[in-house]
């Protein structure tokens, strides 16, 4: 089984979008294949290609921020825990 570190983005939507697979670019973008190499082996345009690379940094901008609010608003709520049952402190 794979198990990523990074947050998943839905590639299958991004696919659907583009109408290529989206999973092959990131493969090629981590062997560290340019964008210039990437689009001349698939075929893809240049502008094409850079708009699929902003969707995905997008989408993970995303998911960061979503789970910083999470553990900003987990630690308020602890925070007001504490000063409940300590008020003279």
């Amino acid at each position: 089984m794979r198990q990523s570190k990074s947050p998943q983005i839905d590639e299958n939507a991004l696919s659907k979008k583009y109408r290529t697979s989206v999973t092959r670019l990131i493969k090629l973008w981590k062997d560290g294949r340019s964008d210039v190499e990437v689009a001349t082996q698939t075929g893809i345009d240049l502008m094409t290609l850079r708009q699929i690379k902003s969707d995905i940094e997008l989408a993970h901008r995303r998911i960061r921020l979503k789970k910083k609010k999470e553990a900003f608003a987990k630690s308020q709520a602890s925070l007001q825990h504490q000063i409940f049952l300590r008020p003279l402190l």
